[in-house]
């Protein structure tokens, strides 16, 4: 029984008319701290938005900047209408964990009809905040060649029906592989605390499928006339100002996405849980960055005797480990987060290097860090969950960590099927789905509009204002200049620009 659970009795059964109506201001205090926690911790997860925008945009050419931030934008505003109409209600509408009923789908609150207190609204932009995430994953990864129109469809399909039915069957209280049912599943239930699965897979699977049906940049993998190039062409970002600063802002974020996870803060336990995936969070990214870019030099020496050290890698590899990290942040140990951010960085590199052989391409490699990091992510609490956080985050501690005493292969089993399970679903809706995009002429844009570039074919005009200025101007400025103050040479209007 919580705190707030034992207040409410005291007073329902008759308590002191005296201390009432100070456990009921404090029932009052508690409330509200936990609801400013989770508006806080939305807040954070919600700016990830501007990340990710950051880092598509320094990742993509100049030619293509607009294109990709307003399919950024756009997410957040079909996020909240997707997941405002339908999506909300099919991931948690009816959901009870009091009892031991499971359902494949939730089927309340459509339109927040019946959500009147402040709880209920802030649960739901919590998880809006998540389920726009889930969304943007795939905006990068298509980068370049996809059309809005089939941006806007799938990204609403996925935040108003495919993700809201993994979240019900994994995160609500009657969902099928639910670890909060009272009859969870094979008495253990799915350990995927802020989403590596969840969130990550779903959205790194959608971008696969997205991938390899909407098909390569024009010259990446293939010339002209079709033919494969013996090395593949790689598009160097236009901006990494704007990719590392992209990174951070994700970075910060997560500090949302995982210790927000917790969902309260105004008591003891789930204060020790936040403040442990907060640790976890911040280990497992830095250790993600250090392997992957130490990684890939070490490579690079031993191909050519020569080592340098790639910025792309160091990025990629902290997003891998925070990716990596998201599933168990609560029952892991700061020591155990450390070795999944480190095999994070190789899981990431591995992944990176056989999409290219298989001619998959991702324009940000946004499939190697979700989709192989969650995959990588939700196994990871199947080998390192450690039971005493275990009883803390999730109330038992029946299957632990393989590696740890008492740890059998139970939960590894537990969590290969949530993997299973969520690649089933998105493979079987998103599939069909992206084919009838393509067989429609809605997925990929002509030809030569990529080759001009999205901005100026889709978005009346470049990101930027390359143009100089006037050569005329400039030299009458420069003899201004030199009347007043002896011969001034005149610079080139290229350089003046």
């Amino acid at each position: 029984m919580t705190t707030l659970e034992a207040i409410t009795n005291i007073c329902d059964n008759g308590g002191s008319d005296s201390v009432c109506p100070l456990l009921q201001e404090h029932l009052s205090l508690v409330t509200g701290v936990n609801v400013f926690f989770l508006l806080f911790s939305a807040a954070l997860v919600f700016f990830m938005q501007a990340g990710f925008a950051m880092l598509c945009a320094g990742s993509v050419r100049q030619k293509n900047v607009k294109n990709i931030m307003l399919k950024n934008l756009l997410d957040a505003c079909g996020g909240a209408i997707g997941f405002w109409t339908v999506g909300y209600a099919f991931a948690y509408g009816g959901s009870d964990s009091g009892t031991a009923d499971k359902s494949f789908i939730g089927n309340e609150q459509f339109f927040l009809r019946g959500v009147s207190d402040g709880a209920d609204y802030i649960a739901w932009f919590f998880q809006f905040a998540f389920a726009a995430t889930a969304a943007t994953i795939v905006a990068g990864t298509v980068a370049e060649r996809c059309k809005m129109s089939a941006y806007l469809c799938y990204s609403l399909f996925l935040t108003a029906f495919v993700y809201p039915v993994i979240v019900h069957s994994i995160w609500s209280g009657d969902g099928f592989l639910t670890a909060f049912n009272p009859e969870p599943f094979m008495k253990i239930g799915v350990i995927d605390f802020a989403g590596s699965g969840v969130v990550h897979m779903t959205g790194g699977a959608t971008a696969l499928i997205a991938a390899i049906i909407l098909g390569p940049r024009k010259g990446r993998f293939y010339d002209d006339d079709g033919n494969p190039l013996e090395t593949p062409v790689s598009f160097p970002p236009h901006s990494v100002s704007l990719q590392v600063l992209g990174t951070f802002i994700l970075w910060v974020g997560w500090f949302g996405f995982n210790p927000g996870s917790a969902l309260a803060i105004g008591n003891t336990d789930s204060a020790a849980v936040a403040a442990l995936c907060a640790v976890t969070t911040t280990i497992a990214a830095a250790a993600g960055c250090s392997s992957a870019m130490f990684t890939d030099s070490f490579i690079e020496y031993r191909k050519t005797g020569e080592v340098t050290y790639e910025l792309t890698m160091a990025m990629n590899g902290a997003l891998g480990g925070l990716v990596g990290i998201t599933a168990g942040c609560s029952v892991v140990t700061p020591w155990a987060s450390f070795i999944i951010g480190i095999i994070a960085g190789w899981v990431y590199i591995g992944a990176s290097k056989l999409l290219i052989k298989l001619k998959i391409d991702d324009a940000v490699d946004a499939i190697p860090v979700h989709f192989a990091n969650g995959i990588w992510g939700v196994m990871a609490v199947g080998f390192f969950a450690e039971p005493d956080r275990m009883n803390l985050a999730y109330s038992t501690s029946a299957h632990v960590g393989w590696f740890y005493d008492g740890g059998d292969f139970t939960l590894p089993i537990v969590q290969m099927c949530s993997i299973g399970f969520i690649i089933g679903w998105v493979s079987v809706l998103m599939i069909p789905f992206f084919l009838a995009l393509k067989h429609l002429g809605m997925f990929r844009v002509d030809a030569l509009e990529e080759e001009v570039g999205l901005d100026l074919s889709h978005h009346r005009g470049a990101a930027y204002d390359l143009t100089s200025a006037d050569k005329g101007q400039v030299e009458e400025l420069m003899q201004v200049r030199a009347s007043k103050h002896g011969k001034v040479e005149v610079p080139d209007a290229e350089e003046s620009a």
